[in-house]
Parts: structure tokens; sequence; C-alpha cells
């Protein structure tokens, strides 16, 4: 477990959280896509940390590139079957994600698709109260740590597909294992006060 304690944010109900998905949420498949809800798998100890984050963040949405659409490998039906199907299950665990917001375009020059701003801003013009400098991004990715810092938000780098990066690094704040791993911080410092 890697982190910069002294940037850690005091995370309150004022908070909202971004999530990445494949590689943070579902077991990625590299090279490949999850086409179908058959393939997604939840990474170990995912909706248990989802579970323990919705009790700390006012809001949890997802932010994901889903390219897979846009090249006709898979159907926008079975990305919207995925999504309802995992935040079903997410919350049959009693946990929530409040929106998950799809980029399917394939041109990276779509503002939408990350490391662009374009998710962030639809969940802020669905949910009003989101303030960007209260927000904490998660990906394994660095187009996700890049979307987050262009919103200024706090960044978690996961080292679910790429190396560990040195710190200080000017797009991530802490990185970890998993989501579970840096879930489990954050309960330590609420429950030591910090």
């Amino acid at each position: 477990m890697m982190s910069l304690t002294e940037r850690k944010p005091e995370i309150d109900k004022s908070w909202t959280l971004f999530l990445d998905r494949d590689g943070v949420i579902n077991v990625e498949s590299v090279g490949s896509y999850i086409t179908s809800w058959s393939e997604f798998n939840f990474l170990d100890g995912v909706q248990d940390a989802i579970r323990n984050l919705s009790g700390m963040f006012g809001r949890i949405v997802v932010v994901t590139n889903q390219r897979g659409v846009g090249r006709g490998i898979m159907t926008m039906d079975a990305l919207r079957e995925i999504n309802t199907n995992m935040r079903n299950s997410v919350d049959e665990h009693g946990g929530r994600i409040d929106k998950v917001y799809n980029c399917i375009a394939v041109e990276d020059s779509d503002h939408n698709r990350k490391p662009n701003t374009g998710m962030g801003m639809q969940a802020q013009e669905d949910f009003p109260e989101i303030d960007f400098g209260k927000s904490v991004m998660v990906g394994n990715s660095m187009s996700d740590m890049e979307f987050g810092k262009r919103l200024h938000m706090h960044t978690v780098f996961l080292t679910t597909k790429h190396e560990p990066v040195p710190l200080p690094h000017d797009f991530v704040d802490e990185q970890y294992p998993s989501l579970m791993a840096w879930a489990r911080t954050l309960e330590i410092a609420e429950v030591a006060g910090c």
C-alpha cells in the first residue's frame, strides 16, 4: 500500500466519489471488452468497499470509457444491462451507485472521453451539489487521473493494470492496489478522527 497521507482529504457527506469501472469495480479484460453481464466479475472486496464508501460520500458516480459500443463490438443495450445489473448488485450488497456515465465515442477528441471532462460536467448537471474541489477520482489509468486533475479533484490511482508510479506525481495524489485497500485507509482515518 502506497500513499501520500499528508495529502489525504477529510471526507464527509458533502464529497462526491467518481469511480472508473473496468479494473476498479470489475475484473478488466485487458486488450478486450466486457461485452455482456455474463463476462462481468466484481473484483474481490469491491462490493464491501462500495458499501463502506456509500456511508462516507454524499454521491457516488461511475465514469467509464466504453469504446466497444462505438466500435460495434457490443451493443448499447448490453452496456445498459451491465450498468443496471452492476448497480442492482451493489444495492443488494448495501452500497449504492447514484449514476453511471458512459462515453461510447471512438475518437479521443470527444469531449466525454476521459481525460476530457464531459462526463464530469454531466454529473454536475444532474447533481448540482457536486463540488469538484470536494471530489475524489479513483481509477487505474493515467487518463482517469488526468480527468480528475483537469476538474481539480483529489486522485487515487489503483495499480490493478499498471505498475505503481513514483510519488509525488502531477496527476496522482495517492495509490493503492485495490479499491478496498484505499477504502480501509478512509475507515481507519474516520475511526481515528483524522
